[in-house]
C-alpha cells in the first residue's frame, strides 16, 4: 500500500514537472490579451445607450488598442510569435517581450482605474465621439497590409 502511494506521488510530480517544462519553452505570442471587439456601432446606437454602457465600450476599445497598436510593426492579429517573424528566441528577446507585455498590462490596469474614476464626468457626446474614433481606428487595421510594399 505504501509503495503504491509513493509511486503515485512520484508519478504526479513527474507529470507536473513535464507540464511546467513544456509551458516554459512554449512560444510567446507578440500580441497578448483582448484583440477584437464584438460589434462596431454607429452614432444613433451609441446615443441610445446609457452612460454606463458607453463607459464599458470605451474601456473595451482602449484594451484592444493597447494590445495591438504598440506591436503593429510585428503583427495585427494574435498567434504571431517571435519564431514566426524570424526573431531569435533568445533569453534576452523573450525577457524583452515579457517585460513589454507586463508593462502594457500595468498601463492598461492603471488607465482603467483612472477612467473608471474620471470618465463618468465626461460629456456623453464626447464619449460617443471617442468610441466612434476608436472603432474607426480598429477598422483601419483590416487595411494595414495595403500599406506594405511587396
Amino acid at each position: 500500500m505504501k509503495t503504491k502511494f509513493t509511486l503515485f506521488i512520484l508519478a504526479s510530480f513527474l507529470a507536473i514537472s513535464i507540464g511546467f517544462a513544456q509551458k516554459k519553452n512554449a512560444p510567446v505570442n507578440m500580441i497578448n490579451g483582448k484583440v477584437s471587439i464584438s460589434k462596431y456601432h454607429n452614432y444613433d446606437e451609441l446615443n441610445k445607450m446609457s452612460k454606463g454602457s458607453l463607459l464599458t465600450l470605451y474601456i473595451e476599445r482602449i484594451e484592444v488598442i493597447v494590445n495591438i497598436l504598440p506591436n503593429i510593426a510585428f503583427a495585427t492579429k494574435p498567434g504571431i510569435t517571435m519564431a514566426s517573424l524570424g526573431i531569435p528566441e533568445t533569453k534576452d528577446n523573450k525577457k524583452a517581450l515579457e517585460n513589454n507585455q507586463e508593462a502594457s498590462a500595468d498601463y492598461f490596469e492603471s488607465t482603467v482605474e483612472f477612467q473608471k474614476k474620471i470618465l463618468p464626468y465626461s460629456d456623453t457626446n464626447d464619449l460617443i465621439a471617442a468610441i466612434l474614433f476608436y472603432e474607426e481606428t480598429l477598422k483601419s487595421l483590416h487595411t494595414y497590409n495595403d500599406f506594405k510594399a511587396d
